[in-house]
């Protein structure tokens, strides 16, 4: 695991698995900067590698009334000062081929959503920028599959990929999490597991996504027992009231037991 080339990424040095996390979307400054302070104490505590997650639009949405995000230029400027107030690294996913400059402005790392990982000019435009660029898993591919995907990231001349599994498509609404998938694909690149929307039950008839965030730390458990390098999970103060993705966000109360839980595990993994 290298990741020595995103700017701003501490506690490189304490052998810990690294987190993304924050808001699904971003909805305001106050949200935005009141959910990083709050995991930046944390994970400082923990001694975990922090990068702020939080999407400037949501593109990929179940109903034409859903919330799609505040203005481009008004969300990526918070990211930016979430970046600069805290001297963390951001990541905020991309959906259009000149998403890609313009994000890489503004955040240190692009996400190219799972729906959209086979998206060749998509995931090009992403690597073309420099930035580090993270590929969700499709929900409908093998992890064998991932390789492709890293493979156009490098042939476009950037070596910093990284792998996300968010689960695999289980029936038509619900998912599950291939743990097999983890060795397999650490072949290819640095891995994370995506905790929360691993736990997401789409499709559901009222065009609202369902989820299951009990069982958050079971899959966080289980994903560092298989030797993930990095975990994300979207947090938020208030998940009921969340603008986007509420059902399977973890409250943020309940983010430093967690992590602490998940360090113990992998110090002991180590020492195995």
């Amino acid at each position: 695991m290298d990741l020595s080339n995103i700017k701003n990424l501490k506690n490189l040095e304490a052998n810990n698995f690294f987190l993304l996390a924050g808001p699904c979307a971003i909805e305001s400054e106050e949200m935005a900067l009141r959910i990083a302070e709050e995991v930046v104490t944390i994970t400082s505590k923990l001694k975990i590698p922090y990068v702020f997650k939080g999407s400037f639009k949501k593109a990929n949405r179940s109903r034409i009334d859903s919330f799609t995000g505040i203005g481009n230029e008004k969300a990526l400027k918070i990211l930016r000062k979430v970046g600069e107030t805290f001297e963390i690294p951001t990541i905020t996913d991309i959906h259009e081929n000149e998403d890609a400059a313009m994000a890489a402005e503004y955040v240190d790392i692009l996400q190219i959503p799972a729906f959209l990982v086979r998206q060749t000019d998509l995931v090009v435009a992403a690597a073309k920028t420099g930035k580090t660029v993270n590929l969700k898993k499709g929900q409908f591919m093998s992890p064998e599959a991932m390789q492709h995907a890293v493979r156009k990231v490098k042939d476009s001349g950037n070596d910093n990929a990284m792998i996300t599994d968010r689960g695999t498509m289980f029936g038509y609404q619900d998912m599950i999490v291939d743990f097999r998938g983890i060795p397999t694909m650490k072949q290819y690149g640095t891995t994370v597991l995506d905790v929360t929307h691993s736990l997401q039950q789409p499709n559901q008839t009222s065009g609202v996504t369902g989820g299951r965030p009990e069982m958050i730390e079971t899959i966080a458990r289980a994903g560092i027992a298989t030797g993930v390098d990095g975990l994300f999970l979207e947090t938020h103060f208030d998940p009921a009231n969340a603008k986007s993705d509420g059902a399977n966000m973890l409250d943020l109360k309940y983010l430093e037991q967690l992590l602490s839980n998940l360090v113990a595990i992998r110090q002991t993994i180590i020492k195995l």
